[in-house]
């Protein structure tokens, strides 16, 4: 009896997802077109918020008014910007924490809580849920969401 040894060749193939810091570097430039666009409401900035909205940008807003859920849509941003131009005494200033971003390819979505203050009055908080997307100029906003409540905000 004749033993047949037989060899068998067993080719495994990984595909690995993009390197950690590739992916740490992409949500780190995300963040970083976020921050730009609150400090470009804090300094009352509409050249520098106009920079980093896609000229496209849209808005909506999730509230209750009256015990009824309401959703606020706009379908332009521009009276934002102009908002955020328009010299006003007290600083705008968002104060966000908790954020989360995921990144797929040129498509971003980032959020996070926030408590919005004017000057030091505190005014309303919520959530904060931004979709980006990545061009030839970089990360731009096209479009932001956000609840808004009074009640029941829970700061830093």
């Amino acid at each position: 009896m004749t033993r047949t040894t037989m060899a068998f060749v067993v080719l495994v193939v990984v595909v690995a997802p993009a390197p950690a810091a590739a992916q740490e570097n992409e949500e780190a430039a995300v963040m970083a077109a976020v921050e730009a666009m609150f400090d470009a409401m804090r300094a009352g900035d509409s050249a520098a918020m106009r920079a980093v909205l896609h000229p496209a940008a849209t808005g909506a807003s999730v509230s209750v008014r009256e015990g009824v859920p309401t959703l606020t849509r706009e379908a332009s941003l521009d009276g934002f910007v102009q908002a955020v131009g328009t010299p006003h005494e007290e600083v705008w200033d968002e104060r966000i924490w908790d954020a989360e971003v995921r990144v797929d390819g040129n498509l971003a979505t980032a959020w996070m809580k926030y408590a919005f203050y004017m000057g030091d009055q505190f005014s309303h908080c919520g959530v904060d849920a931004f979709q980006l997307f990545k061009g030839e100029d970089g990360w731009k906003v096209f479009h932001v969401a956000d609840t808004r409540r009074r009640e029941g905000c829970e700061t830093p």
